[in-house]
């Protein structure tokens, strides 16, 4: 077990955890399962910053949650007018601040960059919780464990991305952290105008990693695993003819499906908007809400690790 090795670090991007200390936190997640109350009053009298620049629901509540469920308590903000950052302070003095009053910090920011600010002007551990389009690690924490316990693998998979690859920071990490498991096949469906970033396809073509960009979701249903479908999001468009244009160009529904296999699953890190029809909901393919609820307890598994108070 690795997850000692984690208490007191920073989480900025899923590359600074291990193969080791992701499969850790794994059985940590779980064992929380199984058990809510396994590590109950584990955080008792400490506190947990969340300061959200960005809108957010399952993140921020699931972190909250989390920090309750450890037996800790959360300050913080989720509206940016509500903080002094609406008056002009900056990043650096806003994580001073509240450092000086929690014991670790969640950071959820619209700008790229802005957690490894963070963590450089912060004395106490800063996690990721999504800044701009660049990484979500806590996102991808929570798809893998959800990929693990539902296909009770990681390795020899092919998981198609359907949507907006160009702004979507959960697929960009998700993609990044998967060229270090065994034999993975990535499709990437989206149109011209959303495909994914040259630096991801770089990182893909360094790691040997066999992948194919497509833009029929159709086609590619019958050969994939996993099916991560992402939302376009419209707080990336700089055009909102754009936007409209571009927004429901890929909707998942029971017609689409019906070629899916029968163990697949469908992921999505939510909120979806119309790209999953909601007549899926019932279909034991669909993951989405289950993987919103392990995302509680990986999050539970890396508070508690990173807190120094975990145990096996």
């Amino acid at each position: 077990m690795d997850i000692n090795g984690i208490k007191g670090r920073s989480l900025i991007e899923p590359d600074d955890l291990s193969l080791g200390e992701l499969d850790a936190l794994f059985l940590l997640a779980e064992k929380i399962e199984k058990d809510k109350r396994f590590l109950g009053e584990s955080c008792r009298g400490l506190l947990l910053a969340t300061l959200f620049f960005e809108p957010s629901t399952r993140t921020r509540l699931s972190f909250e949650a989390a920090m309750l469920r450890l037996g800790g308590n959360f300050l913080g903000f989720a509206d940016p007018g509500s903080s002094s950052a609406f008056k002009g302070e900056s990043l650096a003095d806003t994580i001073r601040m509240a450092a000086s009053y929690a014991d670790i910090i969640v950071l959820r920011s619209p700008k790229e960059g802005a957690a490894l600010l963070a963590k450089n002007f912060s004395p106490v551990p800063v996690i990721n919780a999504g800044d701009g389009g660049h990484h979500h690690p806590t996102q991808t924490l929570t798809d893998l464990l959800t990929i693990k316990r539902l296909l009770g693998k990681i390795e020899n998979i092919t998981i198609g991305f359907c949507g907006d690859l160009k702004f979507g920071r959960t697929v960009h990490s998700l993609a990044k952290v998967l060229t270090r498991y065994k034999n993975i096949n990535m499709i990437f469906i989206s149109p011209k105008e959303l495909v994914l970033p040259d630096y991801i396809k770089n990182i893909l073509v360094k790691n040997n990693i066999e992948f194919t960009e497509k833009e029929s979701l159709e086609e590619e249903i019958p050969c994939l695993d996993v099916l991560y479908m992402t939302r376009v999001q419209r707080e990336r468009f700089f055009n909102e003819d754009d936007y409209i244009r571009l927004k429901d160009i890929y909707v998942l529904n029971t017609e689409r499906l019906q070629a899916g296999k029968e163990k697949l699953i469908i992921l999505h890190p939510l909120p979806r908007v119309n790209e999953i029809s909601v007549e899926i909901d019932n279909d034991p393919r669909a993951a989405y809400f289950k993987q919103a609820k392990y995302g509680m307890y990986i999050r539970m598994a890396l508070l508690s690790s990173i807190l120094g108070v975990a145990k096996c």
